[in-house]
């Protein structure tokens, strides 16, 4: 990194480098004395600069003093990232979202629990529901032949690396026919305070506009859990339900 390959750049594309650089600082988890220095000289210079625009100024400024309060240098480059993304001219909807990295102990192992995603439409949220079953330690996703792919690039997005760390294959419904403690999620089964959660098994989810079709249903030998709202809308998306039931399964 040098402050001159920055200097000559103009406009956005200054701005633009300086976001990758700060990505790839935060993907290598480059905390050095060395790259503290260079990023402290950075801001320094942005804030001088006659081409640095105020909202860039205001961002490197919040940098330094960000670095200079309570904030670690990790959450100060994020902020600042994610200031010269904006002033770039990104979307957060573009914004691709890096995942820090976590003690390998507080990941939670609970072999037996695996979830099957029957013609869910939306990538984003089958990734959701990968990073979800990875955090909640579920050995395996099973997903329909009309799933939406797991390595689409939305997939990947919301997964934020969970695609990479669980065992997933693509499985007929009537496969699930003969396995134990198959059940579904679905409006009008038990309630999910009463359920009686199998130890081992597989959860069942439905389509975002149709839910779990009569077939599947037919081959839940463990049963049907609902989650009682009080809303009238009386609804959730389908990877923020299974949060829910997931994270009740796993603590009974």
């Amino acid at each position: 990194m040098d402050l001159r390959i920055i200097s000559h750049l103009h406009g956005r594309a200054r701005v633009r480098k300086i976001a990758l650089m700060l990505e790839r600082l935060e993907r290598e988890q480059a905390w050095s004395q060395e790259n503290h220095d260079f990023l402290i000289s950075l801001a320094r210079f942005l804030l001088t600069d006659t081409e640095s625009s105020q909202d860039l100024m205001a961002a490197s400024r919040t940098f330094l003093d960000g670095l200079q309060g309570a904030e670690t240098m990790e959450r100060a480059v994020n902020t600042f990232r994610h200031a010269c993304m904006r002033i770039s001219g990104q979307a957060p909807a573009d914004w691709d979202f890096i995942k820090a990295p976590r003690p390998v102990h507080l990941v939670p192992q609970r072999p037996g629990m695996r979830v099957y995603l029957e013609d869910i439409r939306s990538p984003f949220n089958v990734g959701s529901i990968f990073r979800t079953a990875e955090a909640l330690g579920f050995e395996e996703v099973l997903l329909s032949p009309e799933c939406a792919d797991p390595l689409h690039p939305r997939s990947i997005r919301s997964a934020m690396g969970a695609i990479d760390m669980l065992l997933w294959r693509r499985m007929p419904l009537e496969d699930l026919a003969g396995m134990n403690g198959v059940f579904a999620l679905e409006v009008g089964g038990e309630p999910l305070d009463a359920f009686d959660f199998p130890s081992e098994g597989i959860m069942v989810l439905g389509s975002e506009e149709l839910g779990v079709s009569q077939a599947a249903r037919e081959l839940c030998n463990a049963g049907i859990v609902h989650i009682p709202m009080v809303g009238k809308k009386a609804s959730l998306n389908v990877a923020t339900a299974f949060g829910i039931a997931a994270y009740r399964w796993l603590t009974r």
